[in-house]
């Protein structure tokens, strides 16, 4: 199961990926392993020294008790020191920000996040996107 965030590329340039553990409770992983999560507003930001991730929704598991989790609640996303550092430093660029691009399980079953460096999209940009997507989708259609 992967969970992909169209809106990020359209409203963003991305132009670094990287891919990062997340700090999830039981109930949090059973609820994104039925597919009830949304990162389509979630974004990234750096509080004292950490990355974490906000307005990420998972939806409460639907057998869990008094124990369930927050729906929206900040989550600590997990990365080495120089990824950090790097994504620190190039967020300090005005109009740059950190979105999250997709969640999906690695091979051993830990739930990982991708994010990316987005620098926002101007409205002429946005055009342009469409019109490619369109011109690809007319392209596959006379290939069929």
């Amino acid at each position: 199961m992967k969970l992909v965030n169209r809106k990020a590329h359209f409203e963003y340039a991305i132009s670094d990926k990287n891919i990062a553990g997340i700090v999830l409770t039981g109930t949090e992983i059973k609820s994104i392993r039925e597919g009830t999560a949304n990162i389509a507003e979630a974004y990234c930001l750096f509080y004292n020294d950490q990355l974490w991730v906000k307005n990420m929704n998972i939806s409460h598991w639907k057998q869990g008790s008094y124990a369930n989790h927050e729906p929206l609640r900040d989550r600590l996303l997990l990365l080495n020191k120089a990824e950090k550092k790097k994504l620190y430093t190039k967020t300090r660029e005005k109009g740059v920000t950190i979105v999250p691009l997709s969640l999906f399980f690695s091979e051993t079953g830990y739930a990982k996040l991708e994010i990316g460096i987005g620098k926002g999209k101007k409205a002429f940009d946005k055009r342009e996107s469409i019109k490619e997507r369109d011109v690809e989708r007319s392209l596959r259609r006379a290939e069929e």
